[in-house]
C-alpha cells in the first residue's frame, strides 16, 4: 500500500448495539483520511492509501498542534445548513493541482472530524483499547477552524435520534475494549445507517428511454465476479447519467461480469463493464435471494475501490 502508514479500520453495517461496553458517535457522510504527522510534517491519505495532502491546504497546520501523531477522522465538507454534503465534496476529492485546491479550499473549505488516535510521540496506540485512545484523542485538545474532535456519546438511542433530528447519515458504535484492527472490516465497529442503503458494483447497464434505464449491479465474489443484485432504475437523473457514461464507456467489455445467470428481462439488450465502479443505492428489503427491492441510486462512489464492497456494507 503506496505510502500510507496503515489501512483504515473497518466498520459491520448492523443494528445499533445495546447494553454496556459501547461508545457512540455520529456517522460523517466524507472521505476517510489518515493523518500522518511527524517532524514538522504532514500527510493525508484516502482510504485506498493515495496522498491526498495537496487536496486539501486549509488542513496545512494541523501539524503545529500535536508534534508526532498518526490521526484518523473524516474529511467533510458542511453546507450552509451544517450538514456534510457529498456531492459538493466530491469536486475536491480529485484535486492534485495546488491552485485549484486553494481556489475551491476559499469557496468551499472541508472539515477534518478526528476520531481516533493510533500513534502518538512515537508510540503505536493500535492495540490500545478503543476507550484509552479516545481519552489521549481528547487529551491532545486539538482545535482549529478547519478540524475538531467531535463527542462521544454513552446512550446510543439518544445518540441516533440526534443524528436524525440533525440531518446526519447515521451513528458509529463501537466496542469500549476493542484494539484498532487495520485493514479489517471488524464487528467491534457498527455503522447504523438512518437509511438502507447499500454499496455496490456496476456490471453493466441497459438502454431505455434514456442512454441509463437501470444499472445492472452485484458485489464481488473471491474469484473476481460479481453476484448479480438486481437492477437499479431509479434515482437517474441527467446530471448522474452523464457522469455515469464517462466512467462507465471506457471499460465496457463483451462478456458478462456476473457469476451464474442474470434474469433474462435484465439482460435484454445490456452494455457489459468491467466491474470497477462503485455506486451507494437506498432501498427497500431483499428478496430471499438476495436482489435489491425498490433501489434508487443515491450517487457515485469514487473513494472506495470496488474490491471493498461486500454485502455488509
Amino acid at each position: 500500500m503506496p505510502g500510507a502508514p496503515l489501512k483504515p479500520m473497518l466498520a459491520m453495517t448492523g443494528q445499533l448495539p445495546a447494553g454496556a461496553g459501547w461508545a457512540y458517535e455520529f456517522k460523517w457522510d466524507g472521505v476517510r483520511a489518515l493523518a500522518d504527522i511527524t517532524g514538522g510534517r504532514q500527510h493525508l491519505y484516502a482510504r485506498s492509501g493515495v496522498e491526498i495532502t495537496v487536496a486539501y491546504p486549509e488542513l496545512a497546520t494541523l501539524h503545529e498542534q500535536v508534534d508526532d501523531a498518526l490521526l484518523d477522522g473524516e474529511v467533510v465538507l458542511l453546507g450552509e445548513s451544517g450538514q456534510p454534503s457529498f456531492t459538493a465534496l466530491a469536486e475536491r476529492m480529485h484535486v492534485r493541482d495546488r491552485n485549484k485546491a486553494a481556489r475551491l479550499a476559499a469557496v468551499m473549505p472541508v472539515t477534518y472530524m478526528i476520531f481516533d488516535l493510533l500513534r502518538h510521540d512515537g508510540e503505536d496506540l493500535t492495540g490500545w483499547p478503543y476507550e484509552r485512545r479516545r481519552a489521549a484523542l481528547d487529551g491532545l485538545a486539538l482545535d482549529g477552524a478547519r478540524w475538531a474532535v467531535p463527542p462521544v456519546f454513552s446512550d446510543g438511542p439518544a445518540t441516533y435520534q440526534a443524528a436524525a433530528e440533525h440531518g446526519l447519515e447515521g451513528v458509529m458504535a463501537k466496542r469500549l475494549g476493542a484494539a484498532y484492527r487495520a485493514g479489517v472490516r471488524s464487528p467491534d465497529w457498527v455503522k447504523v445507517k438512518l437509511e438502507v442503503t447499500g454499496d455496490f458494483v456496476i456490471g453493466g447497464w441497459r438502454p431505455g428511454a434514456r442512454k441509463i434505464g437501470g444499472l445492472l449491479v452485484g458485489v464481488p465474489r473471491p474469484d473476481g465476479r460479481l453476484t448479480y443484485r438486481g437492477r437499479v432504475g431509479g434515482g437517474i437523473g441527467a446530471g448522474l447519467e452523464r457522469q455515469l457514461l464517462a466512467e462507465l464507456e471506457p471499460l465496457r467489455t463483451p462478456d458478462p461480469p456476473f457469476a451464474g445467470d442474470v434474469p433474462r428481462e435484465d439482460a435484454r439488450g445490456a452494455i457489459w463493464v468491467t466491474p470497477r465502479i462503485v455506486v451507494e443505492v437506498k432501498y427497500g428489503q431483499r428478496t430471499p435471494d438476495g436482489r435489491l427491492r425498490f433501489p434508487r441510486v443515491l450517487r457515485l462512489r469514487p473513494d472506495k475501490p470496488a474490491e471493498e464492497v461486500d454485502d455488509a456494507g
